[in-house]
């Protein structure tokens, strides 16, 4: 069975694809958070089962939904296409505001008294026999005490630790690298579970406390040990100059790359512009549409940034801010938006 498990941005959505990613083994997982990003991730996904269709008709095909509710408007026609594509559908959720749609849709299940990760587990054991030597039960009720707060659990202390740990992993814009940011994380959960297992409760939270800086430098690590700050930024040019064709842009004839909420545009910029010597310059828009411009002496960027964001700066070290910015949870949908942009501006510099 091909399963798509779309789930929640914190410790519990994540706990349930760690769950998940154990259970099945043809498994590709999305990530939202509410309001529109859950309509886009579901688009995302059907349009996915429906290539998947072309290739392997007769495929058993599962639509699962963790930690999100959905509205009975969303849940209408999120039925009718999963009915037209052929997928079966499963939402397990425990937030209250989902109880119309659950009275309303058979494969709806809302149980308010236990996290979603909880509910995944024991979904889990019923249908698919998951777990059958409980290896798992530590860590599905650490996750289940912080998240619905049972602060009289034993596993509450380490809870709290496990939700910083996850609240606090921005390394990999999820956004910009989705499949990588959520294998970092699921990667922690997987070593706060091994701690768990082998350190006594009583001790287990300082253990997991002390080890976190550890935990996240051994994602990263990839040829030799340095900062944790020097291998993220290794790591993240590395991912970029992996996808740069899906991440080009162009201004005047220069190619450049633009990342969303990198970070860091120094060093980033300037190690993948030196990697990368095709790219004449780096350019990095946050949420609000403040950008950063980096160049190695190919382009004056501070010229740019003052044509396209009445910015300014050095010739190789500049920034500014685009008008009017709307943000974007579809990475695809904001690279053109912004290349239409710097279109205009550099044809109109006027407009």
């Amino acid at each position: 069975m091909r399963v798509h498990h779309l789930s929640h941005i914190d410790l519990d959505g994540y706990g349930c694809q760690y769950l998940s990613s154990r259970a099945f083994d043809d498994l590709q997982c999305y990530n939202a958070n509410y309001g529109p990003e859950v309509t886009a991730r579901l688009e995302e996904i059907l349009t996915r089962i429906r290539q998947e269709r072309q290739e392997k008709p007769e495929r058993e095909i599962l639509i699962l939904i963790t930690d999100l509710n959905l509205t009975t408007k969303e849940c209408s026609w999120l039925e009718k296409e999963a009915l037209e594509a052929g997928a079966k559908l499963q939402l397990l959720d425990h937030h209250g505001t989902g109880a119309t749609a659950a009275e309303r849709f058979a494969w709806y299940f809302l149980d308010t008294s236990r996290s979603a990760t909880r509910i995944t587990y024991d979904w889990l054991r019923e249908h698919f026999a998951f777990d059958p030597e409980g290896r798992h039960e530590a860590i599905v009720e650490a996750i289940n005490a912080i998240d619905i707060w049972r602060d009289e659990s034993p596993y509450f202390d380490y809870g709290r630790v496990l939700l910083g740990m996850i609240s606090g992993a921005r390394e990999i814009n999820r956004i910009l690298f989705p499949d990588e940011d959520r294998a970092y994380k699921l990667r922690l959960i997987d070593t706060a579970a091994k701690i768990l297992e082998e350190t006594p409760l009583a001790e287990a939270p300082i253990v997991l406390d002390d080890a976190l800086h550890g935990n996240k430098k051994a994602f990263f690590l990839l040829e030799k040990n340095d900062t944790k700050d020097n291998l993220v930024a290794d790591y993240v040019t590395r991912l970029l100059g992996r996808e740069k064709e899906r991440l080009t842009i162009h201004y005047k004839g220069y190619k450049g790359i633009l990342g969303y909420n990198v970070g860091n545009a120094s060093l980033i910029g300037n190690a993948f512009l030196l990697a990368n010597p095709d790219y004449d310059f780096y350019m990095d828009v946050n949420s609000r549409g403040n950008f950063s411009l980096r160049s190695n002496d190919k382009l004056d960027v501070s010229a740019m940034a003052a044509e396209i964001g009445n910015g300014g700066g050095h010739p190789n070290a500049s920034g500014g801010k685009i008008e009017n910015y709307k943000d974007s949870f579809v990475y695809s949908d904001l690279r053109e938006a912004i290349q239409r942009y710097i279109d205009e501006k550099s044809t109109h510099p006027s407009s």
